[in-house]
């Protein structure tokens, strides 16, 4: 069975007052408009990996863009290996939330120029470090869902946003989960309770941080396949 055609660019993006910020974008290959997404990468980088699921969202009919995080304090095009995490430690300690808003708002504002996407249905994605740029985002740019896998350092620091939450919100997490632990994750979900917040909290008991990643030593494909269904149908509906 053939793949539907997508179209793939790198782009340049002005950021708030800190350097341009790099991105990767794909759209399928037809006039569009289609919805949007801001996919947010993983602490090691816009990588193949990252790059293959925004081609897998193109693929489903998204117009996706997913921006380099670390352009602060990294070079264009910034990868490390999986096995390497002390590489990107430096560069998760300089991201902080300011930052990240200012890259969400210009991520944000390509999508809604875009001609090819749908300016009023734009979502988010985001792994680990982009879980966390993905609950940010929710609160500062009006998205139509939000999906945050495993999201690292929204609790406690960012728990003042759960009422901020705008757009419904997809938690994702793995059971096995030894970074965020069960009373990490259950005060995030009490935070989003106790402000009224339409959320979906979700805990793959086989799992463990990183599981989603094909490419990684966490892998977990039972649990990746349905949580990829699971979010494009969240994004759907």
């Amino acid at each position: 069975m053939n793949q539907p055609a997508i179209r793939k660019e790198k782009v340049e993006l002005s950021a708030g007052d800190g350097p341009r910020m790099a991105a990767y974008t794909v759209a399928p290959d037809d006039r569009g408009p289609h919805p949007g997404l801001l996919l947010f990468q993983e602490a090691f980088g816009v990588n193949h990996h990252i790059r293959d699921v925004a081609d897998r969202f193109a693929r489903e009919g998204y117009v996706v863009i997913a921006p380099e995080l670390f352009h602060h304090t990294a070079p264009v095009g910034f990868e490390v290996a999986y096995t390497d995490f002390d590489a990107v430690r430096p560069h998760i300690q300089a991201t902080t939330p300011a930052n990240l808003e200012n890259d969400i708002r210009a991520s944000y504002d390509w999508l809604r120029a875009n001609k090819l996407a749908n300016a009023y249905q734009i979502s988010s994605v985001g792994f680990c470090l982009g879980g966390r740029t993905s609950f940010i985002a929710n609160s500062v740019v009006t998205l139509r869902a939000a999906v945050s896998f495993y999201g690292g350092g929204i609790a406690p620091a960012l728990l003042d946003r759960a009422p901020r939450q705008q757009a419904p919100l997809l938690l994702v997490w793995g059971g096995l989960d030894k970074h965020i632990t069960p009373e990490v994750r259950r005060s995030i979900t009490d935070a989003l309770t106790a402000a009224e917040r339409n959320f979906v909290n979700v805990e793959f008991s086989k799992a463990d941080h990183g599981f989603f990643c094909d490419e990684g030593a966490a892998y977990e494909p039972h649990s990746a396949k349905q949580a990829w269904a699971l979010t494009l149908e969240f994004l759907r509906s």
